[in-house]
């Protein structure tokens, strides 16, 4: 049986040998001076980037379920702060989007869905018991906007972020690519 593994290594052979990189090489620093961070929705793959006029090496994209910074000082804002500082980043856009997977979930349900795949009920009961709230780590949140608003303040906010870095908030329509602005990080 031929797995999907198998035939992404297939294909990544021949797109080496017949050096079709080449179309996609540029540096490490955005070149747009962006960073963005995004959903992983997988109709933002290629939407986002065409909708912004965004090429290969236009800006460092970060993607999550989404574009959720849970926490002041994890991956995601470690990401974005090394963007800006190291990678010649200027600004930042959080872009979410409507018809996210992640309005509305309930980690009620989340859980029942790990269960039923093999996870151990004492687990999630020891995590608990260890002080992780599990249900707020597994929960979405009400509205893309005001998850937007959250994210766009948790950079604005940081400690680390220098004060001259603008940082937007949009909403993009997975449909039509059409952005709604919700903060000009322009204006102070």
């Amino acid at each position: 049986m031929t797995t999907i593994l198998d035939k992404i290594l297939t294909y990544n052979k021949t797109f080496v040998e017949d050096k079709e990189y080449e179309q996609y090489q540029t540096t490490k620093f955005p070149q747009k001076k962006l960073v963005i961070l995004t959903c992983m929705d997988t109709r933002l793959v290629e939407l986002l980037h065409r909708s912004m006029d965004l090429k290969n090496g236009d800006a460092k994209i970060i993607r999550n379920a989404g574009a959720v910074i849970s926490h002041p000082f994890g991956s995601i804002m470690r990401s974005i702060l090394v963007a800006l500082i190291e990678l010649k980043a200027e600004e930042v856009l959080i872009v979410g989007h409507h018809g996210c997977g992640m309005t509305g979930l309930e980690p009620n349900g989340v859980i029942e869905k790990l269960k039923s795949r093999g996870v151990d009920v004492n687990t999630i009961d020891s995590l608990e018991y260890s002080g992780v709230d599990v249900k707020k780590f597994l929960s979405g949140f009400a509205n893309v906007e005001d998850n937007v608003l959250h994210s766009v303040k948790m950079v604005k906010n940081h400690p680390l972020l220098p004060n001259d870095v603008p940082v937007h908030g949009l909403v993009i329509h997975p449909e039509t690519g059409e952005l709604d602005l919700l903060v000009d990080g322009y204006s102070k």
